[in-house]
């Protein structure tokens, strides 16, 4: 007998499949008319099926512990970055790593730490309780800009039309290789919290074996080899596809899909050997294309930008899903007004500063406004949950006798809340900086113009909501047509008349519809000296006449509705009110 089977499998797999449908109905008006990332939308899609709301998808339920939870949010960031570093390194034209190393440099070195200290300073500041070292702990997770997030200004009929190309590769290559090279800032607090945060009674050595392990294990192992690595990879899958298509063996499924492939190998034998993952896909992607071949063979086809959509749609369902909300307003380690502050201050001052400050050494960036966009839209996202998951599983490691050393306690917590919640405060904001930018620089030039039509022509606009006063009188109907002639019946002395109706029209508010120039549209029956329905302060007057106008070329005589591009009908003199 057939029995239901509502376990937590079948409902993710519903609410996905629901949610990524459903907002694939809709997709290109959010994206390309409203200008909402889907980042934003699915976090919303998250926090509306999450245990505090609709209770459709249970997380940790799902996991079972804590721990488990923890670890499926890290490998699934893991998944999305890796993915989208190979086809971010992808999208960029041939040799640009090369080409474009200097600006690419003072990004990733000088900038990159001024956002690290300047980020670290205002949560050292607002967390009550909070020691500098720690504070460099959770500004190294937000350091890195996302390049999930990115895509929303480097996509899309927004970047297309107010984007320059060359800024979108710089942003694009920016937010690719800066989420690898988080590791350093990160392992740099880290170390030092393990050998020298409690005074060195746990770990012996101090501050020179901190030092060391952060010059050989992060620089040396994890991002000189991973670089190593990524090159190498990215090299021999691009000589061997080449060959490949040479000979006819590949066909052209198996061609498109092959990035993706080659992240997916990248992601699994990085994480085996224990290096930066991240930084090798990004990498292996730039090289991959280095001949720009691949590229362009796949820049028609819609395969890697679906791939893109549907993580970027399925993590951030997921993140909506596993936030903790509550503990943004119950927590041991900071209030919410500081934490709200913390989010303002950071989004602020975290990146915008310092790229105003050296733009004038960074060629693709010509105008101050450019400055001010590039230095604004510096996301936190993905990477930074990464990140604070990597941070989260360091921290096991400082545990005596199953709990965690005095010195680090609270840093777990800390790490969570303020990490979540700049992440959270960076979709958000993000998400919605450029519609309501849209909508900010476009509504207030409508009303104005809009107002200043209505009085134009020394004409009093009317009161501004006045319901029911009396406008004007029209005469409607079908008038006859004469089977002889294009004129309308009545016009030139025709035997037969139109039959019409008078009606009242009444003003329902005021208008911002600006009036007609006289002579570019004229109406059956209306005169073409009268102006807009909502502008017309008096009633029209009896016997006032239409002014004819030439019939267009091919066009039907008297026909009412006309394109912008097509010349006024020809009419014939219809007397408005008159007694025929």
């Amino acid at each position: 007998m057939p029995t239901l089977a509502i376990t937590n499998f079948n409902i993710v797999l519903s609410v996905l499949g629901g949610w990524v449908s459903l907002f694939g109905l809709v997709s290109y008006l959010f994206k390309e008319n409203f200008y909402l990332s889907e980042a934003l939308i699915s976090l919303l899609a998250g926090v509306a099926v999450s245990p505090p709301a609709a209770d459709l998808v249970r997380p940790l339920e799902y996991a079972g512990t804590v721990e488990n939870l923890h670890t499926i949010t890290l490998y699934f960031s893991r998944l999305v970055l890796g993915v989208q570093l190979v086809l971010a390194g992808v999208q960029l034209p041939s040799r640009y790593l090369k080409k474009q190393w200097k600006p690419l440099s003072i990004l990733l070195g000088p900038i990159m730490a001024a956002m690290w200290i300047a980020t670290s300073l205002i949560v050292w500041a607002l967390v009550p309780n909070l020691s500098f070292l720690h504070a460099l702990v959770v500004g190294s997770c937000v350091t890195p800009t996302d390049p999930v997030l990115s895509n929303v200004i480097v996509k899309g009929k927004f970047a297309d039309h107010n984007v320059p190309k060359d800024l979108q590769r710089i942003i694009i290559a920016e937010s690719g290789a800066n989420d690898g090279l988080g590791y350093p800032f990160l392992f740099f607090a880290l170390y030092l919290i393990k050998y020298i945060g409690d005074g060195g009674v746990a770990e012996q050595g101090g501050a020179r074996v901190a030092i060391g392990l952060w010059f050989g294990e992060t620089w040396g192992y994890t991002i000189i080899l991973s670089i190593i690595y990524g090159a190498t990879v990215g090299w021999i899958a691009k000589e061997l596809l080449h060959w490949a298509e040479e000979h006819r063996f590949v066909d052209r499924e198996s061609f498109l899909v092959f990035a993706i492939s080659l992240a997916l190998f990248i992601v699994g034998t990085c994480g085996m050997i224990g290096s930066d993952d991240v930084l090798a896909c990004f990498i292996a992607g730039n090289v991959f294309t280095w001949d720009d071949w691949f590229r362009l063979e796949t820049l028609d086809d819609s395969l890697q930008p679906t791939i893109d959509m549907l993580l970027n749609v399925s993590i951030f369902l997921w993140y909506g899903a596993v936030c903790p909300w509550s503990s943004f307003l119950h927590n041991s380690v900071i209030p919410i007004y500081r934490l709200i502050g913390l989010g303002i201050l950071v989004l602020i001052f975290r990146r915008l500063p310092f790229i105003f400050a050296v733009r004038k050494f960074i060629p693709q960036i010509e105008e101050v406004r450019q400055a001010i966009f590039v230095g604004f839209f510096g996301p936190v996202g993905v990477s930074a949950i990464f990140y604070l998951y990597i941070t989260l599983d360091f921290l096991k490691t400082l545990e005596v006798d199953g709990k965690p050393r005095a010195d680090v306690a609270d840093l777990a917590e800390t790490v969570d809340v303020v990490v979540w919640f700049l992440a959270i405060c960076s979709i958000v904001v993000h998400g919605l900086s450029i519609p309501l930018g849209k909508l900010g620089f476009y509504l207030p030039r409508t009303l104005s113009r809009g107002v200043s039509s209505a009085s134009s022509d020394g004409r009093d606009a009317g009161p501004s909501f006045t319901i029911g006063s009396r406008v004007a009188t029209f005469v409607t109907g079908r008038p006859r047509y004469d089977s002889n002639s294009d004129d309308i019946s009545g016009g030139g002395g025709a035997a037969e008349s139109s039959t019409t109706i008078a009606r009242r029209v009444f003003r329902i508010g005021g208008t911002i519809i600006p009036p007609r120039q006289e002579g570019l549209f004229s109406m059956p029956g209306v005169s073409s000296n009268a102006s807009a329905v909502g502008g017309l302060d008096g009633e029209l007057s009896p016997g006032r006449v239409s002014t004819p106008a030439p019939a267009a070329p091919g066009g039907i005589a008297g026909r009412s509705i006309r394109f912008p591009d097509e010349p006024p009908a020809r009419t014939s003199g219809v007397v408005v009110g008159s007694d025929q």
